[in-house]
């Protein structure tokens, strides 16, 4: 059997990776392998792996962690991980590792596995964020990674004009959207036990991450938009937590506090949970902040998206995502726009630009017939030709 590890961090990217790790595990010919790590050992994040453990067994839990989030910190948090890897993979013998997206523990896992000589499957290349220090560590992971599967044909070209051979390079849209499509989400009453919350009127989804390029703007950002949702009549707040970047702790102690003077209107989670993110987009009026489920799932659900700031400059959107800058003015310029009829009409009509729900089924059977020793020296797909200076 072609044994698949596939290594997850974060909450967010565990529930992007959900539907493949099954197709994973239902196929016959596959081992499926699960490494954890980074917020899903840690407390202050909810100990999530113990939900992964009620779905997957996991082969491996890496701590790494440090109670620090200053670069200082990410850097140390980075070196330890890679170091674990190593010997994880050292015990586990993969034949292809895994990995999603463009974060700092993903990097350390695939330093680490390209190393020990792994082919490494790397989803979400190809993709631009030009406000976070996300952008490099992906098109590192590219460069590290043998196989590529991508959310958009604009991202497919781009990771061909990183140089990677078109022939190992896919476009089977985001594997994300399998959860809404596959899924049996909870009705409004179910979700308002579900998270101990009474939905309103109105109803908005706020998750804000620190724009990891700019300096010391996380809490001034935050503060233009909590004063923002401050102003707002008849409408209820579900907050989710920021991640373990840099100034994450600084937002996540700015929700806490404003939840505590606003309990009537407003509620905070570390983690909803697949389950219970997918099912309140169903109910909320549009997302707000600066994550990438606002531009990924949230058009699938002809809803809104407000999205603050330059985290997700560059990335591909559909035409429900409506921009403005970190400023109190700008955003609730933006949240009043969701409401008018226009938006509301043009809603109904929104394409997700990436993909339909199927993508992680095309996965695993690349990852089942992928010729592993042609994968590991790669050549370089070169387009200079096709380029004047």
């Amino acid at each position: 059997m072609r044994k698949i590890c596939v290594v997850t961090g974060t909450r967010a990217e565990y529930g992007l990776l959900y539907w493949l790790m099954k197709e994973i595990q239902a196929d016959a010919t596959l081992e499926l392998q699960l490494i954890v790590t980074g917020m899903h050992l840690s407390p202050e994040f909810g100990l999530t792996y113990k939900e992964i453990e009620k779905e997957f067994p996991i082969s491996k839990k890496i701590e790494m962690l440090l109670s620090s989030d200053t670069p200082v910190g990410i850097s140390k948090s980075m070196g330890l991980a890679q170091i674990s890897f190593a010997e994880a993979y050292a015990e586990l013998s993969p034949d292809i590792v895994v990995v999603l997206g463009d974060r700092f523990e993903i990097f350390s896992a695939a330093a680490a596995a390209m190393i020990a000589r792994i082919p490494i499957a790397h989803i979400h290349g190809g993709e631009t964020t030009e406000g976070a220090f996300d952008e490099a560590i992906r098109h590192s992971l590219t460069k590290m990674s043998h196989l590529h599967f991508v959310a958009a044909a604009e991202y497919r070209r781009r990771v061909i004009q990183l140089g990677e051979r078109a022939e190992f390079v896919f476009n089977f849209g985001a594997p994300g959207l399998d959860s809404i499509y596959n899924l049996q989400l909870l009705s409004k009453e179910q979700l308002e036990e579900a998270i101990g919350f009474k939905l309103g009127k109105k109803n908005l989804l706020v998750t804000f991450h620190p724009v990891t390029l700019e300096q010391n703007t996380a809490q001034e950002q935050f503060r233009q938009l909590l004063q923002a949702l401050d102003e707002l009549e008849d409408t209820r707040i579900i907050f989710t937590k920021a991640n373990a970047d840099t100034d994450g702790r600084a937002i996540n102690s700015m929700i806490d506090e404003y939840v505590s003077a606003k309990q009537n209107k407003a509620i905070a989670f570390t983690s909803l949970g697949q389950l219970r993110y997918l099912s309140a987009l169903q109910f909320v009026d549009a997302v707000v902040g600066n994550s990438s489920s606002g531009l990924i799932e949230a058009p699938s659900f002809e809803i809104a998206t407000v999205n603050i700031g330059d985290r997700q400059r560059g990335r591909i959107k559909a035409s429900s995502v409506i921009d403005c800058l970190p400023d109190k003015a700008e955003i609730s310029s933006a949240i009043r726009q969701v409401y008018t009829a226009e938006t509301q009409s043009a809603l109904r009509n929104v394409v997700n630009p990436h993909g339909d729900g199927c993508a992680s089924k095309s996965i695993v059977n690349i990852l089942r017939s992928a010729p592993l020793p042609e994968l590991l020296k790669k050549q370089f797909n070169d387009l200079s030709g096709q380029f004047t200076a």
